[in-house]
């Protein structure tokens, strides 16, 4: 089984003022320094069990491709160690290891062998390696003239051909269709559900919080949150979304659940509510019943344009459904210091039986990446159940109208 320790690692690379530095430092003899250590990734350190699934997240050049590197060896640490226990696959870049001029099929061969695997186990690998790259009469063309979305599908084909205790995965996956990504991540749950362990980098949310057990936030090189996906998301998101005087917390609420705000405080959420179609609060909802979502919003300072967005996550963290009043065609506009608004969204509960949340978002534009006013997860929970309507699975309420029909011979 795979299992990856990583020990205090770090990577610098040395900065040099000009060319004639670096010889300069070479021949002092009293070993003086002549340049600058630029870290790139500083006192990481984590542990992944065996048949674990973990995401790296981060903003770009937060450190996590040169740690996936490190952890693979393509990469010498500066300082600390990397223990990996299994046999390893990975998929760090486009194309890596592939020759241009060589054909895919040629390429399948040197790239397999690059991952353990012998001639004879290749050839008999190779109908599998066709099939679920699915490039046809490419695989005898010279991989100089693939598309990227071809080679990432040879790639990651050549890499799963056989399952590996440790899969590790950059985002070169984000580069293939939609309709490759889908049987990608397929592969990739079967893996888990045998025992493979799985390390992933990826931006996105509903991968990490449907397939992982872990997330590891990095940020300027060092581990920020190492916990639930849920709960590493939100603090990602409200990252991302960090401005000058904007402030980032994380709390427990009363029912022990960690809830994730961002902003700047020229607005705030005063109160959400649930209501039904008499105006009571609700805190569990019937399926498919009218609802009402009521916010208000106090404005601390005046502001030019408010933008109020709603998001329902599943018990996951993943995003079922979320909208705002600049899609709506309703922002506020030249709005005064201490002024309160009231905003109730009106819609059927068609969302599976589950628990659910909303998160609510205040800012001036369509995404709270520009003027966070407020971001707050966990903003409101509730359930919805179902003793109406027939069973069925899912995450959407889609009731369909069903007709049949007995043929006879003459109608076939």
């Amino acid at each position: 089984m795979g299992k990856i320790l990583v020990k205090d690692l770090g990577k610098a690379y040395r900065q040099y003022p000009n060319r004639w530095s670096r010889l300069v430092e070479w021949c002092d003899f009293r070993k003086h320094p002549h340049h600058q250590e630029k870290w790139i990734l500083k006192n990481v350190h984590f542990q992944v069990e065996a048949g674990e699934a973990v995401a790296i997240i981060g903003v770009n050049g937060a450190g996590k491709s040169t740690l996936l590197k490190l952890i693979t060896g393509t990469l010498s640490p500066t300082v600390g160690s990397v223990s990996l226990q299994g046999r390893v696959a990975a998929l760090l870049e486009l194309g890596m290891g592939f020759h241009p001029d060589f054909t895919g099929r040629q390429n399948v061969m040197m790239a397999g062998q690059l991952l353990g695997m012998q001639a004879a186990e290749i050839v008999e690998l190779m109908p599998q390696i066709e099939a679920f790259a699915e490039i046809g009469s490419y695989i005898d063309e010279p991989v100089r003239i693939y598309s990227s979305g071809m080679q990432v599908r040879l790639a990651f084909s050549v890499a799963t051909a056989r399952r590996p205790d440790i899969l590790i995965v950059d985002e070169a996956l984000s580069v293939g269709d939609t309709y490759f990504q889908h049987k990608s991540f397929s592969r990739i749950r079967e893996f888990r559900e045998q025992g493979t362990t799985l390390l992933l980098v990826t931006h996105d949310g509903n991968a990490v919080q449907s397939i992982c057990d872990r997330a590891i936030l990095l940020d300027q090189g060092g581990v920020v949150k190492d916990g639930p996906p849920d709960v590493v998301m939100d603090l990602y998101n409200a990252l991302i979304a960090e401005r000058e005087k904007s402030t980032v917390t994380q709390l427990l609420d009363s029912a022990g659940r960690v809830q994730t705000t961002s902003g700047t405080g020229e607005a705030e959420v005063t109160s959400i509510a649930l209501l039904d179609a008499q105006g009571c609060p609700l805190e569990a909802v019937e399926l498919g019943k009218a609802t009402r979502l009521k916010i208000r919003v106090r404005t601390g300072e005046a502001i030019p344009c408010l933008i109020l967005g709603y998001m329902i996550k599943d018990r996951l963290g993943q995003a079922i459904y979320g909208t705002n009043t600049y899609f709506l065609n309703a922002p506020m506009k030249d709005l005064e210091a201490h002024q309160e608004i009231e905003f109730n969204f009106d819609f059927p509960m068609n969302i599976g039986p589950g628990s659910y949340s909303i998160t609510t978002s205040i800012s001036s534009s369509e995404n709270h990446l520009v003027n966070n006013y407020e971001w707050r997860d966990l903003a409101l929970v509730f359930t919805v159940y179902n003793v109406r309507e027939p069973n069925f699975v899912g995450c959407n309420w889609i009731p369909p109208a069903l007709s049949i029909q007995t043929l006879s011979d003459s109608n076939i």
